[in-house]
């Protein structure tokens, strides 16, 4: 994770994440936390610990991490989404602010995924430059390698 948009992206996941804990206890104690509520109680709770593993994918950059983010995230916000939007298209009175919350906040659970998939797929590094601890220490002192062999090479020792 070398990247500094990598390092953006999952501390945003992990602060939404939070704010999503934050938000399931709120549910479950019968506060109101700004109007938010959570769509499905036990898919929220689900969701949770999917995305805990997501965030470990996404920090590893592998790309199922991502995918699994975005589908999981997108199926969950993105029928919420069009809900609310159907709900404030037809009003025909004051709508509540708690309905623009909801709308929010979702509208963050889908731009989010959508980020880290991008971020993702458009780094070039992770492709073109994958990292082998395994055998990176022993190819990365090629030109050391080379400079000590031409040097032994000159040493004429005489063997008794």
């Amino acid at each position: 994770m070398k990247n500094f948009s990598t390092w953006i992206l999952v501390m945003f996941m992990g602060m939404y994440w939070v704010l999503r804990v934050i938000i399931a206890l709120a549910a479950q104690l019968h506060w109101d936390f700004a109007g938010i509520e959570p769509l499905n109680m036990q898919m929220e709770v689900i969701l949770l610990f999917v995305v805990l593993v997501c965030i470990i994918l996404v920090v590893k950059r592998k790309m199922i991490g991502g995918l699994l983010y975005l589908l999981a995230y997108g199926l969950y916000f993105g029928t919420d989404i069009v809900n609310n939007i159907q709900n404030l298209v037809n009003a025909l009175e004051t709508v509540d602010i708690n309905l623009y919350m909801n709308l929010f906040i979702s509208l963050i659970g889908v731009i989010l995924p959508i980020a880290v998939m991008l971020d993702l797929l458009l780094d070039k590094n992770r492709k073109l430059h994958p990292k082998d601890k395994k055998t990176d220490w022993f190819y990365a002192n090629e030109k050391f390698d080379r400079k000590l062999d031409e040097r032994a090479d000159k040493n004429n020792y005489r063997t008794l």
